[in-house]
């Protein structure tokens, strides 16, 4: 990793979480802490009418009493984005993929709610798992966070928990989606979609794997958790996030799956697809994104990242100290801290 540009100018508990689950049965580079040329960056443009608010998803939504699912909500963006109308787009097309209703289920129906978007219809074969077959599904956003933002192209990564209702049976699930998207006359379109795929459960984990998946302050979404139980995530990430678990509530976005191969925009490789880093979006309650968090919680986590272990700290603001590159701050962190490690 290199020394990052100069920066642009500036729920409940995990068991509880898991509970409710069975009861109801990505302008910049992308996230690796190497980052393109200033230059390159996306500037920020006129935003659409927001909340001010940042979106607070229901984690364990209440059921329905007619279907068994549980009741969701839509995300939304707020005005505090970089570009707000990249992250409704890719939203869009994951919410639109995943959720039908009763007998709305299969590729057929799918491609028809997607093209009502005006998006190809094509991208429902990119789906993957967002599409299982059931009678029904509800699907609420988690996050909507950035792989990467440049002037005319976007990775943005779209968090979400699942449930699925086969006959009388309801079971949860959920995926994160690496959204592509281009821009042309003012308007995104999505380009490509490319599911988390996490890789079956190892036998045996080690030791600070298995902690941090049962560590109540440590709250990951499907895929992470997934990750984590395929024993393809070093263990220096775990013990990470545990030592910060003893400070903090963090809430995870992304481990190892559902993140772009490369940091966003160039060739390298980014450190998430080798299991070398996690992103956070919520920090004990407040989101990274959001205007009111105090500043000085980002980056007091993000200074206790560093003493982690962590080589390369990402997030809104940029700190001083450190080694060489430890610290950075572009578009694409505006809206989580990413924490990175060398093994």
């Amino acid at each position: 990793m290199t020394r990052a540009p100069a920066p642009v100018a500036a729920p409940p508990g995990r068991r509880a979480v898991l509970m409710s689950l069975v009861g109801v049965a990505v302008g910049v580079a992308g996230c690796s802490g190497r980052t393109g040329s200033p230059a390159s960056q996306s500037p920020q443009r006129s935003r659409a009418p927001t909340s001010s608010s940042p979106p607070t998803p229901a984690t364990s939504p209440s059921p329905s009493p007619s279907s068994g699912l549980p009741h969701t909500t839509p995300w939304r963006p707020t005005s505090a984005e970089v570009e707000p109308a990249a992250k409704s787009r890719a939203v869009q097309v994951v919410e639109a993929i995943g959720a039908w209703a009763d007998g709305r289920g299969g590729a057929a129906a799918a491609r028809s709610r997607v093209g009502a978007l005006g998006l190809p219809a094509g991208l429902v074969a990119q789906a993957g798992p967002l599409l299982p077959t059931a009678d029904q599904a509800v699907l609420q956003v988690v996050d909507a966070q950035y792989g990467g933002i440049l002037s005319r192209s976007a990775s943005v990564l779209v968090v979400c928990r699942q449930w699925i209702r086969r006959g009388g049976t309801v079971s949860a699930g959920g995926t994160t989606v690496d959204v592509r998207l281009s821009e042309a006359g003012g308007r995104w379109t999505v380009d490509a979609l490319h599911p988390a795929r996490p890789g079956p459960a190892a036998r045996t984990l080690a030791p600070d794997l298995r902690t941090a998946l049962a560590d109540d302050r440590i709250v990951l979404p499907p895929a992470a958790v997934a990750d984590l139980r395929s024993g393809q995530v070093h263990t220096s990430v775990a013990r990470a996030m545990l030592a910060l678990a003893r400070t903090y509530r963090l809430e995870v976005s992304v481990v190892r799956s559902g993140h772009p191969l490369d940091v966003f925009g160039t060739s390298r490789p980014s450190d998430h697809p080798r299991g070398r880093a996690f992103d956070v979006w919520r920090i004990d309650g407040h989101a990274v994104v959001d205007p009111a968090t105090p500043r000085s919680l980002i980056e007091r986590f993000m200074r206790d990242a560093a003493a982690a272990g962590s080589y390369n700290v990402g997030g809104p603001v940029l700190l001083s100290g450190g080694g060489a590159g430890q610290f950075f701050s572009d578009a694409t962190h505006h809206d989580h801290v990413h924490v990175g490690f060398r093994t």
